[in-house]
């Protein structure tokens, strides 16, 4: 499938109004950095095959490193491990966990449960998980070791919830719920919510505005969150006046903020590198008919779109650790 349109913003921090260029990075800045982005693909639309592709920070050796039929979606990565739920063995979209490296030069099953569709948490280097199982399975989060070995259940008291992260320090877990079951429902409000790593100390994070009418019901209120891994707030997107915009707001919710001004696209799932240098953000137009990769760097503000025609939708991007 080919995109018509290839738009670059120009964005404003939010915080301190300044501008920056949006201008192509130079080739200096990506030397010995140890990433790799991965994303997901909409590889053929006609069989809802999904696969997920990497690159490097400058764009540069795209692979596809699943290259199996059907759905697979990667939602986190922990340093050097990439993982990726796939229905490569089961039901169309009936998904189970996996893992894989940067350049998918392995590929193995790591939970035996059915999972849902959501983002997955990592700490203590990668050596925990928490994942939510398929409804089906059960209604709580599992936290899990790098083996697939359930240590404990986390049971969350609010009909919805998904998308589970882990604080930096691991004692603290942000993910979105909701007041109603299901998207459709009347009322439903999808929001972040903050609690301890045992499940103690449930408070609502964030408020979405009450005037605000333009989120319909499929988009976001606030979206999969993301913990800057060095300063100290977490980022998500919200369809607020209209458009997809990222926001930011401390862990205690004293401060929230939009994080980028933005002029001509949209902005959805993103990922913070491990060191807080990079961000990147899935950025897409008002008609959601192009999607593409774009990588921030957080210092200087430079942006850089990294994805090109070849594809329509590149979505979710991670960065994935790789040897220096």
């Amino acid at each position: 499938m080919k995109k018509l349109l290839l738009v670059i913003p120009i964005l404003l921090l939010a915080c301190k109004e300044t501008t920056h260029k949006d201008n192509a990075m130079n080739d200096e800045q990506f030397e010995a950095k140890k990433y790799r982005l991965a994303y997901n693909v909409l590889f053929d639309g006609e069989n809802d095959n999904y696969e997920v592709f990497s690159m490097n920070l400058d764009g540069g050796d795209k692979k596809n490193i699943t290259q199996l039929p059907g759905v697979e979606w990667t939602y986190n990565a922990a340093g050097k491990d990439l993982y990726v739920i796939s229905d490569k063995d089961t039901a169309h979209r009936h998904y189970f966990l996996y893992r894989t490296d940067a350049v998918g030069s392995k590929y193995e099953k790591v939970l035996d449960v059915r999972l849902s569709d959501s983002w997955i948490g990592s700490r203590k280097g990668g050596t925990e998980l928490i994942v939510e199982p398929h409804r089906t399975v059960d209604t709580a989060f599992y936290l899990i070791d790098f083996k697939g070995k359930i240590l404990d259940t986390i049971e969350i008291d609010l009909p919805y919830f998904n998308d589970p992260h882990f604080s930096p320090d691991g004692t603290k877990i942000v993910f979105r719920g909701a007041l109603k079951p299901f998207k459709k429902d009347s009322g439903y409000l999808d929001e972040l919510y903050i609690m301890n790593a045992d499940g103690s100390n449930l408070q609502q994070l964030t408020h979405y505005p009450k005037a605000d009418t333009t989120a319909k019901w499929h988009n976001y209120h606030a979206g999969p969150p993301r913990w800057h891994p060095t300063k100290d707030f977490i980022s998500y997107q919200s369809v607020q006046k209209g458009r997809s915009t990222l926001f930011a707001i401390s862990p205690d919710g004293s401060k929230q903020w939009q994080l980028f001004k933005q002029d001509s696209l949209n902005q959805g799932w993103h990922d913070w590198s491990s060191d807080g240098k990079w961000l990147a953000i899935e950025v897409f137009n008002l008609e959601r008919t192009e999607f593409d990769i774009q990588l921030v760097n957080w210092e200087t503000k430079e942006v850089k779109i990294l994805t090109d025609t070849t594809y329509t939708y590149d979505q979710a991007p991670v960065f994935v650790e790789v040897e220096d």
